[in-house]
């Protein structure tokens, strides 16, 4: 392993240890962030939600206009991509993540804590993400996607308000700037959340992890030699990697992905041993079981399709600030409110 793979290793390692440690103490998700805004009427964690995603398009697209990562190099800003293959993932992936009550990330820092329902999520999510990638349901998924896909001239914001007039660096700045604001207001409009400086703190800190990701593997990890691909944190892939790689070792490599899941297990058993929180749990049931796995299928084959989950493009993808990213957050936030509210609301199960 060369010096700029070690690095991206090693940061990757250090970025999900960092993850999984807020994670913990936050009870940064998505999925809780919904469930409290739509269903309990605590709107925090939505809050904690926005504001990441503030910081991490803020610092990423400073990074990107400064040189420090080229984001064109990343999975998210492709010129050809299916809309309707996006915005189906992510309606599998959040009506999957209801059922399992959390998504990958969550499922990894839940268990660290020692919930061992997490572990049935985590190996399930991995399998069927591993089956749509490469396995049985791959040839279903690039036939849906090479019958849908389009290619565009515009793939990003930025790019799309460049077409209108503006130069590229000025179109950048715009398009950040104007959501950005938005959702710092959206944040600190909550007289809650401005009473909550550990949410704030794990916003802001997720977000700039976010961008830590983009600059290791973006810049620290350049090579021409040996590029590493440009990444930062996403869950669905790196998951079924890491599983593959557990299995598999010797015949393949670490990659950041891979390391990053790593670190936000070892981060979240490391700071739940050292609060007193670490707490076996299991089923409550079959039923409870099967809902479980089922949810954690739907991530994995919904999160494949939609090229991410709610952090790998609701944090990452929309840093970039990609049009498809939008789209497969769209039906994330859609498939998790219908399994929140509505006629396919998933019912509480009962207490065995």
């Amino acid at each position: 392993m060369d010096s700029s793979a070690a690095i991206v290793i090693f940061v990757g390692l250090a970025i999900g240890l960092v993850y999984g440690a807020v994670g913990l103490l936050s009870g940064f998700c998505l999925m809780s962030s919904m469930r409290g805004w739509l269903a309990e009427g605590d709107g925090r964690l939505v809050r904690t939600y926005a504001l990441a995603i503030a910081v991490a398009i803020a610092a990423s697209q400073f990074l990107a206009g400064n040189g420090m990562a080229d984001l064109g190099k990343s999975i998210y800003l492709q010129q050809t991509f299916s809309v309707p293959v996006l915005f189906l993932g992510g309606l599998l992936f959040g009506y999957g993540m209801v059922l399992s009550n959390g998504c990958g990330s969550r499922a990894l820092v839940l268990l660290g804590r020692g919930n061992l329902r997490s572990f049935v999520v985590v190996i399930v999510l991995a399998i069927a993400a591993q089956m749509t990638l490469k396995g049985l349901i791959a040839p279903a998924r690039i036939a849906l996607v090479q019958a849908s896909q389009t290619t565009v001239n515009v793939n990003s914001l930025p790019s799309l308000l460049a077409s209108l007039g503006p130069g590229e660096a000025l179109s950048r700045a715009l398009a950040a700037a104007v959501i950005v604001v938005a959702l710092i207001l959206f944040a600190f409009a909550h007289p809650m959340f401005r009473r909550s400086p550990g949410q704030i703190a794990a916003g802001v800190v997720v977000g700039l992890l976010v961008a830590a990701g983009w600059f290791v593997t973006g810049y620290l990890g350049a090579d021409d030699f040996n590029p590493v691909p440009v990444t930062s944190l996403t869950f669905i892939a790196p998951i079924a990697d890491a599983l593959q790689y557990a299995m598999l070792s010797t015949g393949l490599t670490l990659n950041f992905g891979i390391a990053t899941v790593a670190g936000v297990f070892a981060g979240s058993l490391i700071t739940a041993l050292a609060t007193g929180r670490f707490k076996l749990e299991g089923y409550s049931s079959p039923r409870h079981m099967l809902r479980s796995g089922s949810g954690a299928a739907l991530m994995g084959i919904g999160g494949v399709m939609a090229f991410g989950c709610s952090i790998g493009q609701g944090l990452t993808g929309v840093s970039t600030l990609a049009l498809g990213s939008f789209v497969a957050l769209a039906g994330i936030l859609l498939g998790t409110t219908a399994g929140l509210r509505g006629a396919l609301r998933v019912q509480p199960l009962a207490v065995a």
